[in-house]
């Protein structure tokens, strides 16, 4: 492959497990000794024992990545959510505050929550994480973000497109077809995205990942990328399968949310334009973090001949997506 990666440098270097102890028990908490890595790339996030109590969860902000207004108001949102009793993990406070820092990391301390995953095609899961999305729109509806960034086509598809065709991630052979593909895309969908929609407070990153099922609760953990958006962002993760299945899961989280909050019927056109989205920005993402050495590690595939060969297939049938009329809500 083309690339020649240097991996003497990244953010995380310094981040031993001494180091991880340390800034917990900067805190004021003596730790266990016992630290557990959990599933996390952007940030790097553990589970560390504490004396005497339950583990905590240690989250690393990369970076670079958010400015300390940006993660903090990430905080105030998820605090606001946990004052009214919506279940979600939010951040614990040392002295009043949530991000500290130290040894050159900023860092939150968070509860440990367990539960399972969410089931996707489980209808009776679908309305109450609808109920539940509800609920935080009506709370994220009440004010806006000031720092934390908003949902748009630049960010996401423009500026992913322009970052993979700068570097020489793509093979020589699939360059045009990525280029024709995503131009293609981003014409057709930019229209919609210039449209006036009413956008809120959202946690941005609605996938059944971020989700913990537990007492008949959906809760909601992560709100790391939450942002301005329109309602229907939070909700399209959840949906898939065949249109009749599509159909009928999205009634059955919209018959939830509309118990605490009002949805405007003619965002669901954006389902398939934010789908697109998502697949150019997940693909500049992992260009973007290939330098941090746990990606390489984590995502063997990306950056391989067959990779780029499949993501434009899946772009390619997303553009045929684009062609359907967009889902009917309550089709009966």
């Amino acid at each position: 492959m083309p690339q020649s990666h240097h991996h003497s440098h990244h953010p995380y270097e310094a981040l031993t497990p001494d180091v991880v102890i340390d800034c917990v028990e900067s805190a004021g908490l003596i730790s266990d000794a016992r630290i557990f890595p959990l599933n996390s790339y952007e940030n790097r996030v553990y589970q560390v024992g504490v004396e005497g109590g339950e583990p905590l969860i240690a989250k690393f902000y990369r970076p670079g990545r958010w400015s300390d207004e940006q993660i903090l108001e990430e905080h105030q949102f998820t605090l606001e959510l946990a004052a009214a009793e919506i279940p979600v993990v939010a951040p614990l406070q040392f002295d009043g505050r949530t991000l500290m820092e130290a040894k050159g990391f900023r860092f939150a301390l968070f509860p440990r929550r367990g539960g399972r995953q969410l089931e996707l095609d489980n209808f009776e899961h679908l309305e109450r994480v609808g109920t539940m999305l509800g609920r935080i729109h009506a709370i994220g509806n009440a004010k806006p973000f000031v720092h934390r960034p908003a949902l748009t086509l630049q960010h996401f598809a423009i500026d992913s497109r322009e970052f993979i065709l700068a570097g020489d991630f793509l093979p020589r052979e699939n360059r045009v077809a990525y280029e024709s593909v995503t131009g293609h895309i981003i014409e057709r969908i930019a229209p919609l995205f210039e449209r006036d929609w009413h956008t809120l407070r959202l946690h941005g990153d609605c996938h059944s990942g971020n989700f913990l099922w537990r007492d008949d609760t959906p809760w909601f953990v992560d709100l790391d990328d939450c942002l301005t958006g329109p309602a229907i962002q939070d909700i399209w993760m959840l949906i898939s399968g065949n249109r009749a299945e599509q159909t009928a899961y999205l009634d059955a989280v919209i018959e939830g949310y509309e118990t605490f909050a009002e949805f405007d019927p003619q965002q669901v056109q954006l389902i398939e334009p934010l789908r697109c989205l998502r697949q150019m920005h997940h693909a500049a993402w992992l260009a973007r973090r290939w330098q941090d050495p746990a990606f390489p590690q984590a995502f063997p595939w990306f950056n391989t001949p067959r990779y780029w060969a499949e993501h434009i297939l899946a772009l390619r049938e997303q553009q045929s997506a684009l062609q359907e009329p967009p889902l009917t809500l309550g089709a009966v």
